[in-house]
């Protein structure tokens, strides 16, 4: 029990630190951009006069040293309030709930996609080593490892929407319709092409590691003692492979949040998804710090909960690995 209570105080201090230095790295980065913030407010052709810029920036709060922003945001965050939008004028917490779910949905799928689907070309790949499948696989995967998420979803824009009008061009919902009347197969509809645009571009990395890994398990001196036994490739890969290659692959896969995140904000702007990454983007060009750092919050959670479910998993998946006896 103390070590269970020694370790969720450990993770809570350690998840505290990371966003403390986060908020301020991205507080730094932010209003050290060359973008001025009463510019993009009040437009950059407007002939606003300087009296009315003034006001703009005492309304806002830019008129005030950096030091003192970043402690009042920090103060009105201790409360539970995140402080109000410059681009959507709107609280910060009201646009990442309505953005959150979008993205964090368009994100699980993505993920469970990649990793299915890596997970299972890789275990092929690595039985059949040498072959054609193996071959096509491996290069496949080569390729798009080497290619920007934000090219393969023009290409599968252009492709799947435009040409052959599978898919919707973009956004979440049919234009000119209520929320109230969006069915749950429209939204659907409107999600597959995002989502599978960051599936592809996840199901390489996994793939790879898991046919290196089921590689060097075949080569295994009790893989060919069984062999010796008269087991056939794909019995040794059940009850011998899949446990030996299941933890790094889930170490892989939960270690992709990042990256998963930064797709996402790419995939988001191709298909216009009102998800977070587009929401990152357009507080990043018009210096909205409040939405910016409450995005960069959310994001590492977001990240921080996916390896520490992964630590969880371990002890799971491989009882010799628990620390203590316990789980974590």
């Amino acid at each position: 029990m103390n070590q269970i209570l020694k370790h969720a105080v450990t993770t809570l201090l350690r998840m505290i630190l990371l966003l403390a230095g986060v908020s301020i790295i991205s507080f730094l980065l932010v209003i050290s951009s060359p973008i001025d913030p009463i510019d993009a407010y009040v437009g950059a052709e407007s002939n606003v006069s300087q009296e009315q810029r003034e006001n703009v920036a005492e309304y806002w709060g830019l008129n005030e040293p950096p030091v003192k922003r970043y402690f009042t945001w920090l103060s009105k965050l201790m409360q539970g309030d995140m402080g109000t939008s410059i681009t959507y004028q709107k609280p910060v917490t009201q646009i990442l709930g309505s953005r959150f779910l979008a993205s964090v949905t368009l994100m699980a799928i993505a993920w469970l996609l990649s990793g299915l689907f890596g997970f299972l070309l890789g275990i092929m790949s690595g039985a059949m080593q040498g072959s054609l499948f193996d071959k096509c696989v491996k290069t496949f995967c080569f390729v798009i490892s080497s290619t920007p998420t934000f090219w393969i979803a023009l290409l599968m824009l252009m492709l799947f929407s435009i040409r052959l009008g599978w898919f919707p061009i973009g956004l979440s919902v049919p234009i000119g319709k209520l929320s109230s009347e969006v069915t749950l197969l429209e939204r659907v509809h409107h999600l597959i092409l995002p989502a599978l645009t960051l599936s592809i571009t996840g199901i390489s990395s996994i793939a790879l590691h898991t046919r290196q890994k089921i590689i060097d398990v075949l080569k295994s001196d009790y893989i060919l003692f069984a062999k010796a036994r008269g087991e056939n490739k794909w019995t040794l890969i059940r009850r011998h492979g899949l446990r030996n290659i299941a933890i790094p692959a889930i170490t892989l896969q939960f270690a992709s949040f990042s990256e998963l995140f930064g797709g996402s904000v790419l995939a988001e702007n191709v298909f216009s998804y009102p998800g977070l990454g587009s929401a990152a983007s357009a507080a990043g060009l018009k210096g909205d710090v409040p939405l910016l750092l409450g995005i960069a919050l959310c994001s590492v959670l977001f990240v921080f909960v996916g390896n520490l479910s992964a630590n969880l998993l371990y002890g799971i998946l491989n009882p010799q690995i628990r620390e203590g006896g316990t789980l974590l």
